[in-house]
């Protein structure tokens, strides 16, 4: 090794010391002129493989490099989601609060807002689960609202949960009149829509009345729904000479399809 060193210092030297003509400077030309040819094949030959290997390099990474924004996509769609659920969930809550804070919310009573958590099992079996129960002070025959309108009534119950019969279920009827003109009869469910039956056909009403439970009380007796809640307005008024009543049709303020939150009436008294 120490020989092989002193020779390549001698032969630096010799070459930085002789002229361009020299013996090692035309050795180095001849050496890089056959050498060439085989450079020139070699990058030839080499060119595609490095192209292909590059290639190949940049699709992994483009493939790994779109893998994580789709996860990033997909986190930040998550996180909106949550935020606009959120944020709806709130306006929900905000204007239940309203509500029973509010100067249309009936005297007496104390509300008690839950969630929708089970939807009617069929057309003809029109009920919904809510919860809360007995040990949120709910019991049989309370009315249930939205800041909407009425609901329904519950009809069943458990410690934490109750079950309510709707107002379009098939058993449903409630006393109410018209605001504008104080015509009074029953809303019930009636095929595919509301009606408000037993109206007299020398009875004023006319379509967009407000139609509101009646809270009717006799004695000790008194109507299950306080006066004043919103039913719906009317769509549709007719009658024929052979009629007794008036036909009424009544288009519900609530949205029954779309339930989430509502307001269990509970009297103050019990």
């Amino acid at each position: 090794m120490l020989v092989l060193v002193l020779v390549s210092l001698a032969l630096i030297t010799v070459y930085y010391r002789e002229s361009e003509g020299g013996t090692l400077h035309s050795t180095q030309r001849i050496g890089l002129s056959v050498a060439m040819p085989f450079e020139v094949a070699g990058e030839r030959i080499a060119h595609p493989f490095r192209d292909a290997w590059g290639w190949t390099a940049d699709l992994v990474g483009a493939k790994s490099e779109n893998k994580k924004l789709r996860k990033q996509v997909e986190d930040l769609r998550s996180e909106v989601i949550q935020e606009q659920t959120a944020v709806s969930e709130n306006d929900r809550l905000r204007g239940l609060l309203r509500y029973v804070d509010g100067p249309k919310f009936p005297e007496g009573f104390r509300g008690i807002s839950t969630r929708v958590v089970g939807r009617p099992p069929s057309a003809y079996n029109q009920q919904v689960l809510i919860a809360a129960g007995s040990d949120s002070g709910v019991a049989r025959n309370d009315p249930v609202v939205t800041q909407d309108g009425l609901v329904g009534l519950v009809t069943d119950m458990t410690s934490n949960g109750a079950e309510v019969t709707l107002l379009t279920d098939q058993s449903s009827a409630v006393s109410a009149v018209v605001l504008e003109s104080g015509a009074a009869g029953i809303v019930r469910h009636s095929s595919s829509s509301l009606i408000l039956d037993r109206v007299g056909k020398d009875e004023l009403v006319e379509e967009g009345n407000l139609v509101i439970t009646a809270g009717w009380r006799t004695g000790k007796l008194e109507s299950l729904f306080p006066r004043g809640i919103p039913i719906g307005t009317v769509q549709s008024v007719g009658q024929q000479d052979v009629d007794l009543y008036k036909r009424i049709q009544v288009a519900p303020l609530v949205n029954f399809d779309s339930l989430s939150d509502v307001i269990v009436h509970v009297p103050k008294k019990r």
